[in-house]
């Protein structure tokens, strides 16, 4: 009969994955370059070496991520902050706990034949493609600030509930759609309509760019020593993975394809997507920066008689994972 040796190394790893800490993390959308960072330290071993167990879940269309973690499904969810908010506003506990993203990939996307040159001056009359389920809010806030009603009419606008695709713009049902940077616009250029027949304006050139894809936890996970540590762990890890994957986007994107069960991704449009997503990580290492916060904040708050946010919350954020995490 054979004994089985095992090294002490061995012995010791085992014995880290058996202690290794559960952890549910719930996306905001399906398996993308978006989430690069996330699927990145899964698959190099980021999370093993912080003693966590990862599962990943991905969004859809009919997900919400603020139900999912209010119905105890996940521990942490990528949000944009604008929902994030209102969320906690309606009474859900949200808080941030780390902003790896520190710039806005939304911008609307428009058909030049449209006339559109100037926001201030040329969107009333014309019909938008916006979408709903909380990614709403930013536009709201946009046409607010612009003194453009959402109702029609001539001196407004028209606001066509945008499904997660390009098609209005293609069929001509409005003159703009919203896009993302690394998504949605290219999805305009792959359908055959050229960059010089389109006019974008990115949320961010407007000033009234939101923050997007932050991670948060509901408010009394704060109060448990383990799970701030346990988060703490994670958002280092999620960091390293989201640095491997802005330096390396084609190995980034292939390791995205690999854990997209729907087969639908492409490596072509995924590293295209992964380079664009590098560029709205400059800045950020993971820790929420107060400024950006409050412009944020502020950009919801000018939502006139009908704001997004009815007063300045508190609580919403918190530093004390990744000062934990980064220290």
């Amino acid at each position: 009969m054979k004994r089985l040796m095992i090294s002490a190394a061995g012995l010791a790893l085992m014995a880290g994955a058996a202690k290794a800490d559960d952890l549910t993390l719930q996306l905001k959308w399906v398996t993308q370059a978006q989430f690069a960072g996330y699927y990145v330290a899964l698959d190099q071993g980021f999370y093993d070496e912080e003693g966590l167990n990862v599962t990943i879940l991905p969004g859809g269309p009919d997900i919400a991520p603020t139900q999912v973690l209010a119905g105890g499904g996940a521990d942490v969810i990528v949000e944009w902050m604008p929902a994030a908010l209102a969320a906690r506003e309606r009474g859900l506990p949200l808080v941030n706990i780390a902003q790896p993203f520190k710039s806005s990939g939304m911008m609307l996307t428009c058909l030049k034949e449209s006339g559109i040159e100037n926001p201030q001056t040329d969107f009333a009359g014309k019909t938008l493609g916006v979408w709903f389920s909380g990614n709403e809010y930013p536009f709201l806030s946009w046409m607010n600030t612009l003194g453009l009603s959402t109702e029609g009419g001539a001196d407004g606008v028209t606001v066509l509930k945008q499904g997660f695709n390009v098609d209005p713009l293609l069929q001509k049902q409005a003159a703009c759609i919203s896009t993302m940077t690394y998504n949605e616009y290219w999805q305009v250029i792959d359908a055959g309509i050229a960059p010089e027949d389109l006019v974008t304006f990115k949320y961010e050139d407007q000033g009234v760019a939101t923050l997007e894809d932050g991670l948060y936890v509901l408010e009394p996970a704060l109060s448990d020593e383990e799970m701030v540590d346990k988060l703490a762990r994670f958002v280092r890890a999620s960091m390293k993975g989201w640095e491997f994957a802005a330096a390396n986007p084609e190995q980034a994107a292939e390791i995205v394809i690999e854990n997209d069960e729907t087969g639908a991704q492409t490596l072509e449009h995924q590293t295209r997507m992964m380079g664009e997503i590098a560029k709205l990580l400059e800045g950020s290492n993971g820790t929420l920066d107060q400024a950006d916060y409050q412009r944020t904040v502020d950009t919801l708050l000018s939502g006139g008689s009908d704001p997004v946010i009815s007063a300045a919350p508190e609580g919403a954020f918190t530093t004390a994972v990744t000062d934990r995490a980064f220290q």
